[in-house]
């Protein structure tokens, strides 16, 4: 059942405006959904393709997000536009998938991380449109998300790729070599 709420969350942000009580409960369904599912995703490609210093970089931003996100709520204390607490600034939502968006883009190329951009947007809209943010909000949560990967993320190096030079008797060598 929540698996086809997040689809129709899906569509209704694509094609369709947010209208009736239907599809705002399935684009805030959706936007939860994407909480979980964007960060755990992108661990687990960083286990799947064998990348360890991958798995730490997202781990310490991670970490760095979450608690920086949670102190400015603690610290903040706004309330909410829907006013059911005061929790409102910064959007944490937001600031966790757009974490995992910029990871992708920070370590593996922006061509990847195309369709984490467009489903961390999809999060912060869902946000806004339950009435849990304001643009402010979750416009401080992308930035808290890309912040902390910038911090920690490098650029992914392939290790099957070696360049190497030497010299023998007076001749010197360079060569290429690359592991399959």
């Amino acid at each position: 059942m929540k698996f086809k709420i997040f689809i129709l969350g899906l569509l209704c942000m694509l094609f369709g405006r947010f209208e009736g009580q239907a599809q705002q409960e399935a684009v805030t369904t959706a936007g939860d959904v994407l909480l979980f599912a964007m960060p755990a995703a992108t661990l687990a490609t960083t286990l799947i393709i064998k990348d360890k210093e991958g798995t730490w970089q997202f781990l310490r931003g991670f970490l760095v997000t979450e608690l920086v996100t949670y102190g400015f709520k603690l610290a903040v204390n706004k309330k909410r536009p829907d006013a059911s607490n005061n929790n409102s600034f910064p959007s944490g939502h937001t600031s966790t998938t757009f974490h995992s968006a910029s990871f992708i883009h920070k370590r593996y190329g922006l061509m990847k991380s195309l369709p984490a951009y467009a489903l961390a947007g999809f999060t912060a809209m869902s946000r806004i449109d339950a009435k849990k943010h304001d643009a402010v909000d979750v416009l401080a949560g992308a930035a808290i998300g890309i912040g902390s990967t910038l911090l920690f993320t490098t650029e992914y190096q392939q290790e099957h790729m070696e360049l190497t030079f030497g010299r023998m008797d007076g001749n010197y060598m360079l060569g290429f070599q690359y592991t399959f």
